[in-house]
């Protein structure tokens, strides 16, 4: 049987970048690649995005004042999760710096995350998640970060979200016990060194992308000490 043809639905420019993100579809698979062939997100491979979220709100299932940041917000897997997760009393942000990927997830992927942008719990930010944290001051019980494909990403050093002074911004919006939780396309001992650093606890899970197969990825969850 000949393969189906992908079918692109929308090709739109990366805000700073120039780089160009699309939407595909091929018969009920999607696709989200950066230019023709980085693919960034599968509809039929949200294993860790799912994990993610669940181990980055994993105690926060009953706090009824919980507020939860989430970046980047891809086909809604890990808001969706999160959403799932959390009492109908919390309050999710919603950082994305590309305004058409918050205009897909309304459109023709909601179906994906179960419309999960139109929960009432939910508010969007149409900007750069680094800009979010920096102005946050123990604002967060969760930080769910799954942006450039993690700390050594597509563009090398992403040292607004990655380094030091990122990860200290991260450290003070965070409420004291609060999580900072980062999706990665594969392990960085470097990167672990430099959250315990900053006075995280942390925890490095590695995870599957179809849930108990495909590709391993890592998942690291900081934790800011109670005191």
């Amino acid at each position: 049987m000949p393969v189906r043809p992908w079918t692109v639905l929308e090709e739109v420019l990366v805000p700073g970048s120039g780089e160009r993100l699309r939407l595909s579809q091929r018969g009920d698979e999607f696709s989200i690649r950066l230019g023709n062939h980085n693919q960034l997100m599968n509809s039929r491979a949200s294993g860790s995005e799912r994990a993610m979220a669940e181990l980055g709100c994993a105690g926060l299932t009953a706090r009824r004042t919980a507020r939860v940041l989430v970046s980047g917000l891809g086909m809604g897997f890990t808001l969706r999760a999160a959403l799932n997760l959390l009492p109908s009393t919390a309050t999710v942000v919603v950082a994305e710096l590309v305004p058409a990927v918050v205009e897909w997830n309304r459109g023709p992927i909601a179906a994906l995350s179960s419309n999960a942008l139109a929960d009432p719990r939910v508010t969007v930010r149409v900007g750069d998640v680094a800009d979010v944290i920096a102005e946050a001051r123990s604002a967060y019980d969760a930080i769910l970060l799954d942006v450039d494909n993690g700390p050594e990403g597509l563009h090398g050093s992403n040292d607004g979200l990655y380094g030091t002074t990122g990860l200290a911004q991260s450290f003070s919006a965070l409420r004291p016990g609060g999580t900072l939780t980062v999706w990665s396309a594969t392990s960085d001992p470097a990167f672990t060194r430099r959250l315990r650093q900053i006075g995280f606890g942390v925890a490095e899970h590695g995870v599957h992308a179809h849930g108990t197969k495909g590709a391993r990825h890592t998942i690291w969850v900081a934790t800011r000490p109670s005191r």
